[in-house]
Formats: C-alpha cells, structure tokens, sequence
C-alpha cells in the first residue's frame, strides 16, 4: 500500500508540473505575442534608397572603390543602428545592425541549423558548374540548412576533438623551425628587416601549416621546395582566389546573368584548387592504401580519419580548409606581430611565459607545457580586438525577432556590424590600448599576475566573436589556434620584434581584413 501511495504521489507531482510548465510556455507564448503586436513593423525600419546607394558606387560616388567598412560607417551616421540595404544586382535586401544586443538575439535563436549568405561563386560552382564531380558533397564554406548540417555533422567529430590538435606539434614544429630559418636567410644583414614582400612569407608559412592536416604532407613552400609545380599552382590559385572575391561577392555585378572576366576567373581559380587538391589526397590514400596504419583511432591524422568516413568528404573539406584557413591565419598572425611590435614591454612579458615553455630556442612543445601559456593565448585574443578579421558575421533570421523595436520576420539576412567596435570605449574600456590582461581570468597564481580589473572586460562578449557563436562557429577554430600558439610563440622565442612604419592603417578589407602596408618587421636575435 504505501509503494501505491507513492506511486500516486510521484504521478499527481508529474502532473502538477506538466500543468506548470504548459501554462509557463503559454504564457511566454502570450508575451512575445504582446511583444511582436506592440513593436513596429519591418517596413518603419530606415531604409537606404536604391537610387542613393547605386549613384553613390558609380565614378564619381563617395562609395565609388571604397571598402565595405567605409560604406557601412558612412550609412550608420546617416540611418542609425540599423537600417535596410537595398537588393541589387540578383541580391537581396539586407538589414544591418550596429548594436551587440542585436547580434545576441539573432545567434540565440538560430536554432541547430543556421543559415548565412555565403560564396555565390562557390556555390555555383560546387552546385552547378563542377556539379559532375561534387554531387551534393559541397563542403560547409557555401551550403545552408540541412546540406550544411549533414556535412558538418560528418566532419566535426574529427576536427572539433580537443586531442586532435595534440597529433601535429612535431610536425607544427618543423614547419615554424623552418619558418625561423627563412627569416634568417631573408632579413637585411645590415638592418634586420625582412623585405616587403614579407606577406608572401607568412602566406607561405600559413599554407604549409594548414596543409601538413589538410593534405597530411608538407609542400615545402618555406625551404625546401619553394617552386615545385604543383605546390606553386596551390599556392598561386588560392592567392587569385583570394586577391578578386570580394570585388566579384560583394560589389554590385552582372556575373549571375554574364560572365564576367573576374567571374571567369574564379571559376578557373577553383578549377585549379580542386585539381591539385585532388591530386594530394588521391596520393595520400594511395600510401595509405600500400602502407596501412597500425596506429589506434586516436592517434591517426585528420585526413586518414575523413578518409575512412568517405574520400569526397575527406577532399572537399580538405579544399575548405585551404581556401577558409590561410588568409585568415595570415591576416591574425599579421596583427598579432603589430600589436607586439608597437607594444615591447607586453612583447617582453609575452617572451618570459615562452623562456618557461620553451627553455631552449629549438626546444619541442609538449601537451603539458602549452597549457601553461594564458598570456600568448590573451595576447592573440587582444590582437584579434584590436585588428578584427571581419566587420561582423552575417545570418539569416530563422524566427521572427525584436530588433531595436522593429519586428523582423523569419528569413530576413542580416549583415550585424561590429566595425568601430574595437575602438569605442563603451564597448572596450581603455579600447585604444593594447591590453592582453583584459582577457586573464582572475587569478593569483605566477602566472597570471597581470590579474585582469572588471573594468576592462568587454561589455558584451556578443561585440566579440572571431571563431563565431553556435552550430555554426569555425570547425577550424582549434586547429586556428595551434597553429598561432606554437608559430608566434617560437618566434618570439627567437626574435625581437620591432616595426619602424606607420600603421595608421595597415589592413583593408576585402571579403577579410587584409595586409596593405609592406610587412617589414625587424628581427633581432633573442640571446640564448
């Protein structure tokens, strides 16, 4: 009897609580209703004129080959912190938002399939153009929806495990070791500044990182094998890529209804990339396949594992990789060498943490030793604030939402802009100054004795998101980070950084933030 009593307890609580919470929803369900009535609607929000936005890009306009950034400041002091661009050209209408508590309620409520305008060029090519060779694997830079989340579900396992990374410290080692040599060789016996084509360099550096887990090879591109064909071809054709995107992209175009010479010429640019990429990954299973792996799961590489799930998403992911992973490091690696050159006594505290990670200059990192390193990772967290990679993210609203007041219904593309962000104290105190303390956790261990104040923390993490936010943050984000971590942390460990130019402006941007300044740092020994 009591056994029934309290089974009749457990099931009157079961219902009681079901009662609950179903009146909770309804009565939330009831709010946002209220909500949405009382807001006014999408068609109040300030629009940009079609006519003011199209004169304006012409010659003669003062948007005319001026940078997004430009053109998005320029509006903002005009329309405000938000406001609705005009669809043009097969685009359509965007709205934009200045405002981080924006972004918060868009990345909260895209749900476990978020959608963003991506490469129109890459999509048409990988879902028409080569449509023959991709047959709906289409990699997860260009895709949306249920294509992107069955290939990124695919691949995540893999790239998103911690340990992954672990695998390539010997081979990272190697490839920043020669690095080191190549600045060595380069740099001015008098001066010690390293010519200007110095962006080449680390562009060289990057692609080489990225392909030792891409491609599970070195190219050489640093020393060894600087002008091998076909690692050349790579090379040349992902710099073509990069170099003629964002006018094709983002400009306004008639490439979706003719060919247009630019147009042409990334599709034969990404002709070229999926052919050499092909070629490396049919080697790579080819010595797989004469040589099989005696290693445990655990310990096989990233290319070895994606082959095993299916070869075509093992190539296309390698070809994302490529083409999302070297700009982008080199654009980060860029700021962080600025950053640490206009700053020496942060460089010096940086170069202390290191002396205790790498005692000797050709010492090898270990999993133990970096993970004693909080200052290198808030030192490129701090450069990544102070020189953004982006102008914010872009999404495609997968609820109806509140914005600013404003009802902003499902599907809406929104562009949410951070530009001005890194400057603007409200945002950043003390956001002029080079800061790495402000992203230490508080602590009173040796290590973190640059204990960070409140007052410098960011006001709303949402103004800060380089990897990102949600399903759909960087697959590549750990990978992004060893590669930084061991690359700057072993030249620090070797050189004196200094740069004797202005930098008043030393990136543009394009689809990224990019270098526009020559690059010529000065390297100085660091006494053993």
């Amino acid at each position: 009897h009591i056994i029934i009593r309290i089974r009749i307890y457990v099931i009157q609580r079961q219902q009681t609580s079901a009662a609950t919470v179903s009146v909770s929803e309804a009565e939330q369900t009831g709010s946002k209703k209220v909500e949405w009535d009382t807001a006014r609607p999408y068609k109040d929000i300030p629009k940009v004129s079609l006519a003011y936005f199209v004169g304006n890009m012409l010659p003669g306009g003062k948007f005319h080959k001026k940078e997004f950034e430009y053109i998005i400041s320029d509006l903002q002091k005009r329309k405000g912190n938000i406001y609705r661009l005009p669809g043009i050209m097969g685009k359509s209408e965007m709205l934009v938002s200045h405002d981080a508590n924006h972004f918060e309620r868009i990345f909260r409520a895209e749900g476990p399939w978020p959608e963003r305008q991506g490469s129109a060029v890459l999509d048409y090519h990988r879902n028409k153009y080569r449509k023959d060779f991709y047959q709906g694997v289409e990699g997860i830079i260009a895709t949306q929806a249920e294509v992107w989340a069955k290939f990124r579900s695919a691949v995540n396992p893999v790239l998103m495990q911690p340990k992954t990374v672990r695998l390539y410290y010997q081979q990272m080692s190697n490839v920043n070791k020669e690095f080191i040599q190549r600045i060595r060789d380069i740099r001015d016996s008098t001066t010690f500044e390293v010519p200007d084509t110095f962006e080449e360099e680390i562009n060289r550096w990057t692609l080489e990182s990225v392909s030792v887990i891409a491609l599970d090879k070195q190219l050489g591109l640093i020393n060894t094998n600087r002008d091998n064909p076909r690692a050349k071809k790579l090379f040349e054709n992902l710099s073509e890529f990069f170099a003629i995107s964002a006018d094709v992209e983002l400009k306004p175009s008639v490439w979706r209804y003719i060919p247009t010479p630019g147009f042409k010429k990334l599709l034969k640019a990404l002709d070229n990339i999926q052919d050499v990429t092909v070629s490396y990954v049919n080697e790579a299973l080819e010595r797989l396949e004469r040589e099989p792996s005696n290693k445990p799961e655990h310990e096989q590489s990233v290319l070895e594992k994606l082959l095993k799930i299916d070869k075509k998403i093992a190539t296309v992911m390698a070809m994302d990789m490529l083409m999302a992973g070297v700009d982008t490091t080199t654009t980060t690696f860029t700021g962080v060498l600025l950053c640490l050159a206009q700053n020496p006594e942060k460089q010096a505290k940086l170069r202390e943490e290191i002396l205790r990670v790498l005692p000797n200059k050709d010492s090898d990192f270990t999993e133990a030793s970096m993970k004693n390193v909080p200052y290198l990772r808030a030192v490129i967290k701090e450069a990544l604030r102070v020189y953004p990679l982006t102008s914010g993210n872009v999404r495609v609203t997968k609820s109806d939402l509140i914005l600013g007041g404003y009802q902003v219904p499902k599907e809406t593309p929104v562009i949410m802009s951070s530009h001005g962000f890194n400057q603007n104290d409200s945002q950043y105190p003390r956001s002029k100054e080079f800061l790495p303390e402000r992203w230490l956790r508080e602590s009173k261990t040796e290590t973190t004795d640059g204990k960070c104040p409140v007052d410098l923390k960011a006001t709303n993490p949402f103004s800060y998101l380089p990897f990102g936010f949600g399903p759909r943050m960087c697959v590549g984000k750990r990978i992004v980070e060893m590669e930084l971590e061991l690359g700057i942390a072993r030249l620090i460990r070797n050189y004196n950084i200094e740069f004797n130019y202005s930098t008043e402006k030393p990136f543009k941007n394009l689809l990224i933030n990019v270098p526009s300044i020559p690059l010529k740092f000065k390297f100085t020994d660091v006494e053993s």
